[in-house]
């Protein structure tokens, strides 16, 4: 059998890195995001209307998941992911042009629309790359990177939006973050793929999706790592939008919550270049990590102060890394040809349980205060540990029965 050598590897390996490094970095680079609430508020929207934006976001991308992976199985993966950020680019020249609350809701479902098409075509894209390079055990290392970009994208466009904003309003972050979708767009046609699907007609369509569905649910394996992929950043990625809330709560300065929220940025942002070590670990070491988070969570949150803060941007560092282990367990479990199909179903999953987490932060929110809805939704990572603590020792025993009997 050929084997590629290590030096061809690693440099095919950097064909595929490259592009997407700068695909994930200009995907994020965003100047609207720190404004878009506050352009909807000066745009004449109320509380309400703004949070029925919200909820229309969420709703079109729980709806489009699932087609956007079946078409991410039929045709040229990284068309798809050129053609999304051109979806937001065009919601948010909407936004700039026509700022109603229609056009916002038009503009929510485009956006929405283009998310789905980059996810689960994504993943499935740099995992099939990986693995006709031999370099699949490499994946989680990569895609860790890749979120680490995404984080730092964020944080830098934070930084540039607020002069932008000063100079030219909301039109310059505006037309900042338009053409930076373009930019986006661009780089997604220079990301390599060596797979080339053969046109399908509308039954071998549906054969697709219901090959993938058919994957999820007949396999306990890949069922559990689904679950898995969707739980685990979905409750951290949420509670993210509240650090900025939970330090004011505990007395810090408007002017210093910058300085809070870079400090959990930076936890995240590293935890994003553990996530290949973090994906080798053992189903009891990976429990641990869960646990050990969900504690550092907890205490960070209830604590508060520079420890406390310090401790929070480890813990969402930490469940970053187990996310993308997560998601990197999915890709290797994964056995059909559907893969972007089922990884869309770890992205329904995630939005199904964004707003669960939402649901309950404002529950306990309303009859206790922020520090404690952390600290509540710690719970359910302790569970998921518990869960594969228990599910590793039945494998464990099934084994040794196995072996017990075995002439």
């Amino acid at each position: 059998m050929f084997t590629m050598p290590i030096k061809s590897r690693s440099r095919e390996v950097r064909r595929l890195s490259w592009p997407l490094y700068a695909y994930s970095l200009s995907s994020e680079f965003v100047l609207l995001y720190p404004f878009y609430a506050i352009f909807f508020a000066d745009s004449g929207l109320s509380v309400a209307q703004i949070t029925s934006l919200f909820a229309i976001w969420s709703l079109a991308s729980v709806l489009l998941e699932v087609p956007s992976g079946v078409l991410a199985d039929i045709v040229p993966r990284r068309y798809l992911l050129a053609a999304a950020p051109l979806f937001a680019g065009t919601a948010f020249s909407l936004w700039l042009l026509f700022p109603h609350y229609w056009a916002f809701a038009l503009g929510f479902i485009l956006w929405g629309a283009g998310g789905t098409l980059s996810s689960g075509a994504l993943e499935a894209l740099v995992f099939t790359e990986l693995d006709h390079r031999g370099a699949a055990p490499q994946y989680a290392t990569v895609m860790g990177i890749a979120r680490t970009y995404e984080v730092c994208a964020v944080g830098l466009s934070t930084i540039v939006a607020i002069p932008v904003m000063t100079l030219g309003g909301y039109v310059a972050v505006g037309v900042g973050s338009v053409l930076a979708c373009v930019v986006c767009s661009a780089i997604g046609l220079l990301l390599p793929e060596l797979r080339l699907p053969a046109p399908r007609d509308d039954h071998e369509v549906r054969t697709v999706m219901r090959a993938g569905m058919r994957e999820v649910f007949r396999s306990k394996a890949v069922l559990a790592a689904v679950a898995l992929a969707a739980i685990i950043p979905a409750i951290w990625e949420n509670l993210e939008e509240y650090v900025p809330l939970l330090a004011s709560e505990h007395g810090v300065n408007t002017e210093a919550i910058p300085w809070v929220v870079l400090t959990v940025w930076v936890g995240v942002a590293g935890g994003g270049l553990f996530s290949g070590p973090a994906a080798r670990l053992s189903s009891r070491q990976f429990s641990a990590l869960l646990a050990v988070a969900a504690s550092l969570m907890a205490v960070g949150a209830l604590a508060g102060g520079p420890a406390g803060w310090i401790a929070l941007g480890v813990a969402f560092g930490a469940l970053q890394a187990a996310g993308v282990a997560a998601d990197a367990r999915l890709q290797h479990r994964i056995s059909g040809e559907s893969r972007a199909t089922v990884t869309s179903a770890a992205g329904v999953g995630a939005e199904v349980m964004t707003l669960v987490v939402l649901l309950s932060y404002l529950g306990v929110f309303t009859v206790s205060s922020h520090s404690v809805a952390f600290a509540a939704l710690a719970v359910p990572y302790v569970l998921v540990s518990l869960a594969l603590v228990m599910g590793s020792s039945a494998r464990s025993r099934l084994c040794a029965q196995t072996s017990g009997s075995a002439p």
